[in-house]
């Protein structure tokens, strides 16, 4: 039995189409819903030109770098390659959905987002008299530009370097340089929840009672100040991790066995407690992940795909164009030790 997937013309065109990656154009002429019910079930468009070529990607059978440049329109699926073991890279080691409360994609550099104000009486859930003024939320825009940082990694590498190289080990090599990207948009957030997205908006910044400790009442008291928000993450680095773990009301039988069985950590305040080092010395920012981010992604993983189609490796750009606004006054706090 012919399929459709075997007969597609495959060319550099494909990866220029505005607002369409390169699976959604190989989607568009190979639609995956018409393999339903088939041995094909399951697999994407890129996933079935993999078969159609014979190159497997992963596990102990993986084929080398140079099956992909066994014909013109194979090679033509590299770019591809890269890109996603660079995005499985980035997802692994992403913290981001974990502290932004939306996502936006915005085909540009200039991104201005919106703030809502609401004060006093307004925040309150209050009963309204008749004929009474029922309180407001005012949606305006932002006065000034989100700015969005283009990060990535240079692939610096010849094709006779890695031609042999099996693409299971090549991609190891990829996802490491997806997880580096991942690691430069958290400081990026980390940066605008400290600092503001330039709209005058830096996170209120409480000291504890005594410099350079933390104790259970000083985490009870920035707990408090949330209100009416939840202190549900907590982002700290590893100095102000050990301090925490060494307090005696993180020695809960309960919360040791559950970071020894998962690698995770609860806190006795029922905030997910996240340790990165892209955090300041001495910080804690506590966020209510609901209200306190948003995420502008003004770009996917960009590839060089002419260079890497003619086997030009050497200074191939991987990149990824991010950036990030403050929605909420209140939903994103700062303890200093």
């Amino acid at each position: 039995m012919s399929y459709q997937f075997e007969n597609l013309k495959l060319e550099k065109g494909m990866y220029q189409q505005a607002g369409h990656s390169f699976t959604q154009v190989l989607e568009q002429q190979d639609p995956s819903e018409q393999y339903k019910g088939t041995s094909l079930e399951g697999m994407d468009a890129f996933q079935r030109q993999l078969k159609r070529f014979d190159i497997k990607v992963k596990g102990a059978g993986s084929d080398a770098v140079e099956k992909f440049f066994r014909t013109a329109e194979s090679a033509v699926l590299f770019p591809e390659y890269i890109a996603r073991a660079v995005r499985q890279g980035m997802e692994e080691e992403n913290m981001l959905p974990a502290i932004t409360a939306a996502v936006t994609r915005f085909d540009g550099m200039d991104y201005r987002s919106i703030t809502a104000e609401a004060g006093g009486d307004s925040k309150r859930l209050r009963q309204v008299d008749e004929g009474a003024e029922i309180p407001s939320t005012t949606v305006k825009v932002q006065a000034n530009l989100v700015k969005l940082r283009k990060r990535g990694r240079m692939l610096v590498a010849s094709y006779e370097a890695v031609r042999c190289q099996k693409l299971d080990l090549f991609s190891v090599t990829l996802r490491q340089i997806g997880a580096h990207i991942a690691r430069q948009q958290l400081e990026d957030a980390v940066e605008v929840i400290l600092k503001g997205d330039g709209n005058n908006n830096p996170a209120k910044v409480h000291n504890v009672k005594a410099s350079g400790t933390v104790t259970y009442e000083d985490l009870v008291d920035f707990w408090a100040k949330f209100d009416p928000y939840e202190m549900n993450t907590l982002l700290v680095g590893n100095d102000v991790m050990v301090k925490m773990l060494k307090l005696p009301e993180f020695q809960n039988p309960m919360t040791g066995l559950n970071f020894q069985g998962t690698g995770r950590l609860s806190t006795p305040l029922g905030a997910n407690l996240l340790r990165t080092s892209a955090m300041p010395a001495d910080t804690i920012i506590g966020l209510d992940k609901r209200f306190a981010l948003e995420m502008v992604q003004g770009s996917d993983v960009m590839i060089e795909y002419d260079k890497l189609i003619d086997r030009q490796l050497e200074r191939a750009a991987v990149t990824a164009v991010t950036g990030y606004a403050k929605l909420f006054d209140g939903a994103s706090q700062v303890l200093k030790l």
